[in-house]
């Protein structure tokens, strides 16, 4: 039970404290709000879960290895701005997933309403 309560605390840290974090929790909201508008489908449901969920961890492993970067390095270094952009690109990454995802998912029920 200790070992919930201190992951909990972590993402409500990052809850807290992280932009971003904060961002893709507004997205997942509107992709939500919109699977329910479009009626999704069961399949395409799962998709989207598991796409947030990727999303979601890898913003959350990207602040702790900046956190980290910090702490082992508070003054600027090369490989410490290499490790931090890395880690960003590994979000940018699932993100463009994500977002692919999404217009698949989407486009064609926005089309058909059209």
């Amino acid at each position: 039970m200790k070992r919930f309560i201190h992951a909990a605390n972590g993402i409500i840290y990052v809850f807290k404290k992280e932009q971003n974090f904060k961002i893709h929790i507004a997205a997942t909201i509107l992709v939500i709000a919109a699977g329910i508008i479009f009626s999704v489908e069961k399949t395409e449901w799962l998709a989207i879960i598991i796409a947030i969920f990727i999303v979601l961890a890898a913003e959350t492993i990207n602040s702790a290895v900046e956190y980290l970067c910090d702490f082992v390095s508070p003054d600027y270094h090369d490989k410490i701005k290499i490790i931090k952009d890395v880690s960003a690109g590994a979000v940018l990454i699932s993100a463009i997933g994500a977002f692919i995802l999404a217009l698949v998912i989407f486009l064609p029920k926005i089309f058909e309403l059209i």
